[in-house]
């Protein structure tokens, strides 16, 4: 048994006032290698098992609060995984049930991901994003609003899709706001590219619906393009063209200030063909 309690409490240094202060960010220095948060994501899940390729992302270093670390440290066993593509997921299991599976790839700090997984319990949403904070958040969020259908993927979404989902596994796919890579020498880095599509359009079962949006009026035509190429999938609205935001995608915070700000954002629902 351990004397604890009958020991004189050690005094606590201002370092440690700040890390228990609510909403104050975590920054403690930590021995070389030591991960930054032990039983949280990992830095680099996939390591070097894979060929190096051009990302569609960019991992951004930001601080974390308290209680996204918090989250982190007590939630990520539970209901987070790293994409490391050593394994085949088992969804059921996963999920603990047999519902349907939406995939969100680039899901930000998490608050659209948390309102819709509220207002569809019945379809099980596996989140995907590098965004340590975010991640953190999306968790503490499901934990205050018991999402018991909010999964976390930390890492590199077609590693996920390539090496650790089964075909047709997916009743849904989202990518909200991705990055547009604007500049015309960092197009080839957009997701919603021929090559991506088809991947995805292996693990999405006939029927399902690829969701995108998208503020950045360029990106949005390529998408479309693209979209409207491909032998797999075929656009939801009968003329054509983009769709009108469905309810069931939130307004989030940072689509207003786009908008009080004179951006167009255009939505694209495209069906997943029945297999050829």
């Amino acid at each position: 048994m351990s004397d604890s309690l009958n020991s004189p409490e050690a005094p606590r240094t201002v370092a440690d006032e700040r890390r228990h202060r609510p909403g104050v960010s975590v920054r403690h220095t930590r021995p070389k290698g030591e991960p930054r948060f032990p039983d949280g994501p990992q830095a680099d899940p996939a390591g070097s098992h894979f060929e190096r390729r051009i990302r569609s992302f960019q991992p951004r270093r930001s601080r974390v609060t308290a209680g996204q670390a918090d989250a982190l440290q007590r939630l990520w066993p539970k209901w987070g995984l790293d994409i490391d593509g050593q394994r085949v997921l088992d969804l059921a299991a996963l999920f603990g049930n047999d519902r349907p599976v939406v995939l969100e790839i680039g899901f930000g700090m998490g608050e659209a991901t948390a309102q819709m997984a509220a207002a569809d319990p019945d379809t099980d949403l596996l989140a995907v994003d590098v965004h340590t904070p975010g991640q953190g958040n999306l968790l503490a969020l499901a934990e205050r609003g018991g999402l018991t259908n909010v999964r976390v993927a930390n890492g590199d979404a077609i590693i996920l899709l390539r090496e650790m989902l089964t075909p047709d596994a997916l009743s849904g796919l989202r990518v909200y706001f991705p990055d547009p890579w604007p500049k015309k020498r960092h197009h080839k880095r957009r997701l919603i590219q021929p090559e991506f599509l088809s991947l995805a359009a292996t693990r999405l079962r006939p029927g399902a619906v690829l969701h995108c949006a998208t503020d950045w009026e360029p990106y949005a035509e390529q998408m479309l393009e693209v979209l409207d190429a491909h032998p797999d999938f075929e656009n939801t609205q009968p003329g054509g063209g983009f769709a009108p935001r469905p309810g069931f995608r939130p307004l989030t915070r940072f689509e207003g200030q786009g908008l009080d700000k004179g951006h167009v954002v255009n939505d694209l629902l495209f069906r997943r063909v029945q297999h050829r």
